[in-house]
């Protein structure tokens, strides 16, 4: 038996997953029980936007197939996250990803393709739709909508659910429809506040730091070599926990600690990009 820990202590629900009894605190989703399960939009500070339709499982008695980050758990629920239907619905959500996407810089997906066996090329090179420049219009971070799979991660943290700032959106319908500022103004132009926090929740690479888009176009950008240190944000007294990546002795990007009380994963322009003068020759 299973015991997954979410938070604070609640009535305890049991439910059939992949053949094994599993018990998980009432209001759990069946995500949050499931180990190693893909996922691209789902973000463990915001809500589930239900988006990328990479984590769905069957569910015995349901027609259809049900998003595992938004589907919350019930008693007696039969759940099996590993079929031919479930293979074959994620087989084809990355291939549909894979083919129109550049999924070059999202961490695990080509294990991820490799396990169901997708294979975006079959639909061939006319299929794809990123023949679009990256966006370099600021000294801080860069926009790759090249690699944007329209996750809606970056919207709902700059909108009501963290920053409050609204500073993009989704723009144009259907295939049209693309992140943008208001008006697709230049980002110095728009009302962002250079929070940084819509790279933070960023699942593929389309928002980047300067410094890391720069080293991966010099062909230096090595995450294997990257050391990460926790450290609290001196500008303020606010107590932001900051995460320093550091390559060759060089501050790379920073982070925040998801769990942590104070940020959530946010910070503000100091605490996400402040830190060129520790290194400032």
């Amino acid at each position: 038996m299973t015991i997954v820990d979410i938070g604070l202590p609640r009535r305890l629900v049991e439910f059939t997953l992949d053949g094994e009894q599993v018990t998980v605190p009432e209001g759990a989703t069946i995500l949050s029980a499931c180990k190693d399960m893909p996922t691209l939009c789902y973000g463990d500070t915001l809500e589930p936007a239900n988006a990328c339709r990479v984590c769905m499982v069957e569910v015995e008695g349901s027609r259809t197939l049900v998003p595992s980050c938004s589907r919350k758990v019930e008693p007696g629920m039969v759940v099996n996250t590993d079929t031919e239907r479930t293979r074959h619905s994620r087989r084809l959500v990355l291939e549909l990803l894979g083919s129109a996407t550049d999924l070059s810089t999202t961490p695990q997906v080509a294990d991820w393709m490799a396990d169901v066996g997708a294979d975006p090329a079959r639909f061939g090179p006319d299929a794809a739709t990123v023949a679009q420049p990256a966006k370099v219009d600021n000294v801080l971070y860069v926009r790759d909508y090249s690699k944007c799979i329209m996750c809606y991660k970056c919207v709902d943290a700059c909108g009501d659910q963290w920053q409050n700032t609204f500073a993009i959106a989704v723009a144009g319908r259907g295939f049209d429809a693309h992140i943008s500022t208001e008006f697709s103004a230049p980002l110095p132009d728009s009302a962002c506040v250079y929070c940084g926090n819509c790279i933070e929740v960023c699942p593929t690479g389309a928002l980047s730091f300067r410094r890391e888009y720069d080293k991966r176009a010099e062909g230096t950008w090595d995450e294997s070599a990257q050391s990460a240190t926790t450290t609290v944000c001196t500008f303020c007294g606010v107590g932001c926990n900051l995460t320093l990546h550091v390559q060759d002795n060089e501050i790379v990007k920073v982070t925040s600690p998801h769990e942590s009380s104070v940020t959530h994963g946010n910070l503000c322009i100091k605490g996400r990009f402040g830190w060129q003068h520790v290194q400032n020759p």
